[in-house]
C-alpha cells in the first residue's frame, strides 16, 4: 500500500479536524475553515468533507493539504507522522486521538485560522503582482500592485514562522495576528477582494 492509502485507510476526516483543534459537532459538522463561517456549513464524514456553503470538497489528505497550505504528500506525510503511522509497518493504534488540554485546541484554532487567512492573504498579493504589474514606464502604479510589492516578502515570512517546527515563533505570530483583532481585519478585507475578483470573473464571462 502507498502513503496515501495507508493513510486514508486509517485516519478519517473527523479525528483529523479533532486533533487540528476544530469543534466538530456530534453530527460530524464544523464551521468550515476555508471561508468565513458563522454557523456550521462543512460535513465530515468518514472518507470526505463538503462544505454545503463554499463548495469545499475532497479526502482527508486533501482537507490537510488545504488547511495547512501542503501538497497532498507532505499532508500525507504529516498525518502519518501526527498520528503515528509508520508506512514500513502495519498502523497498530494510529487513528487515536491525543489527548490534549483546552488550551493547545484554542491554539491550534487561533494558529489554523491564522494560517488560512495569512495563506490566501499571500495567494492574493502573487495574483497582484503580475496582474497589476504597469505594462509601461508612464502608468499610473495601481494601488494592489504597491500593497503587493509592499507587503509580500513580510507576508511571506508570516507564512514560514507558521509553518515552522519552533513551536515559540508560531505562538508569537499567532499571538501578534490575534492581538487587537488584526487577523480578522485582514481576513474581512481578503473575502471582500475575492469576492470581488469573483465578480468580476462572472462578468466577464
Amino acid at each position: 500500500m502507498s502513503l496515501f492509502e495507508i493513510v486514508k485507510a486509517n485516519v478519517t476526516v473527523k479525528q483529523v479536524a479533532e486533533y487540528y483543534g476544530l469543534n466538530v459537532s456530534s453530527n460530524n459538522m464544523i464551521c468550515c475553515p476555508f471561508h468565513e463561517d458563522k454557523h456550521p456549513s462543512m460535513k465530515l464524514n468518514d472518507t470526505y468533507y463538503y462544505c454545503f456553503g463554499c463548495g469545499a470538497s475532497g479526502d482527508v489528505i486533501q482537507f490537510v493539504a488545504k488547511i495547512f497550505g501542503l501538497t497532498n504528500y507532505e499532508a500525507a506525510k504529516k498525518i502519518a507522522y501526527d498520528f503515528g503511522i509508520n508506512p514500513d509497518k502495519p498502523p497498530t493504534c494510529a487513528a487515536l486521538k491525543k489527548p490534549v488540554s483546552q488550551v493547545v485546541n484554542n491554539f491550534r484554532r487561533d494558529w489554523l485560522y491564522c494560517q488560512r487567512v495569512i495563506f490566501s492573504y499571500l495567494h492574493l498579493l502573487k495574483e497582484w503582482k503580475v496582474k497589476y504589474v504597469p505594462k509601461n514606464p508612464t502608468d499610473k502604479l495601481d494601488d494592489r500592485y504597491v500593497e503587493a510589492c509592499q507587503m509580500f516578502h513580510y507576508v511571506e515570512n508570516l507564512a514560514d514562522a507558521l509553518l515552522s517546527d519552533d513551536n515559540e515563533q508560531q505562538l508569537r505570530v499567532v499571538n501578534m495576528l490575534i492581538k487587537d483583532d488584526t487577523i480578522k481585519k485582514l481576513d474581512k478585507r481578503v473575502n471582500r477582494f475575492m469576492m470581488e475578483g469573483k465578480h468580476n470573473e462572472r462578468e466577464i464571462a
